[in-house]
């Protein structure tokens, strides 16, 4: 009896979510960091506007870089590290690309601070500089992203 009331526990687990994890929830304007399962921290996040909708499913972190270089989606001119241009402030971890473009976390300079939580980006996950550099010493390349409505 203990095993069938085991096994019909588990049944309730999405197999599918690994326990350390990245949750966005784009109508709250959030992500939360998973360890082991247990919510470590929410942040809030500005999202993609629309026209340049957040994609929503599961991903994997595919990279990860400190003072990114930004490349406009249209001109496909690049703005280096701190260029009043660049609106990627300090971190970027990447979970989403076409073959062309990228989607990830992000930060955000300081004049801009007011756009996170709002659906303004072309995509991407706009977090507060200290939230990103927070959440860029807890994730990994491979950690799961997921991204609901």
């Amino acid at each position: 009896m203990a095993a069938a009331k085991a096994a019909s526990s588990n049944a309730a687990v999405d197999p599918t979510l690994e326990s350390n994890r990245l949750e966005i929830e784009l109508s709250r304007r959030t992500v939360t960091l998973y360890r082991n399962n247990a919510k470590v921290r929410s942040y809030p996040i500005g999202v993609g506007r629309q026209g340049w909708e957040t994609p929503e499913g599961q991903f994997r972190v595919m990279q990860m870089r400190r003072n990114p270089v930004w490349i406009h989606p249209f001109t496909n001119e690049s703005f280096p590290p701190g260029h009043p241009e660049n609106p990627l402030g300090s971190y970027w971890i990447g979970f989403w690309r076409n073959g062309e473009d990228w989607i990830g976390f992000h930060g955000t300079p300081p004049s801009d601070r007011q756009t996170v939580g709002q659906a303004i980006s072309h995509g991407c996950i706009r977090m507060y500089d200290e939230d990103i550099a927070e959440l860029y010493n807890e994730v990994n390349l491979g950690r799961q992203v997921i991204v609901k409505p």
